[in-house]
C-alpha cells in the first residue's frame, strides 16, 4: 500500500510537471494532478487490459507500437473524466503518456532500486 502511494505521489508530480511543460496538456493544480494519478492508476489496472486484448490482433501485426495509441486513448479517457485536466488532441495525448511513462519508469528505478543478486561464484 505505501509503494502504492509512493508511485501515485511521483506519478502526480510527473503530471503537474508534464502539464507545465508540453503545450497542448492544461492542469488546474496539484490537487488535480493528484486526481489525474489515481484514475490513470484505476484505468491502468482495469481498462487498460480490456483495450489491450481487443486490440491484441493490431498490437501483435505492429509489433507492439500499438500500445503507444492504448497509452494516449486512457490518457484521453482520463480528461473525459478529471475536470480541471484537459487534454487538446490524440498526439498531445500521446506524446503525454509517452513522456509520463519514461519519466515515471525513471523516477521509480531511482526510488525502489532492485537489489543485486549475489553471484555464486560460478
Amino acid at each position: 500500500m505505501q509503494k502504492w502511494l509512493i508511485k501515485i505521489l511521483v506519478c502526480a508530480v510527473n503530471v503537474f510537471i508534464l502539464a507545465y511543460i508540453l503545450p497542448g496538456i492544461e492542469i488546474k493544480d496539484m490537487l488535480t494532478a493528484l486526481i489525474v494519478a489515481v484514475v490513470l492508476s484505476f484505468l491502468d489496472a482495469i481498462v487498460k487490459p480490456l483495450l489491450v486484448l481487443l486490440t491484441l490482433p493490431a498490437t501483435i501485426l505492429t509489433l507492439g507500437l500499438f500500445l503507444f495509441v492504448i497509452n494516449a486513448c486512457i490518457i484521453l479517457i482520463d480528461d473525459h473524466f478529471v475536470g480541471g485536466f484537459k487534454v487538446e488532441s490524440f498526439w498531445h495525448a500521446l506524446l503525454f503518456s509517452v513522456l509520463l511513462s519514461f519519466f515515471n519508469s525513471f523516477v521509480h528505478k531511482k526510488a525502489f532500486p532492485e537489489k543485486e543478486k549475489q553471484s555464486t561464484g560460478y
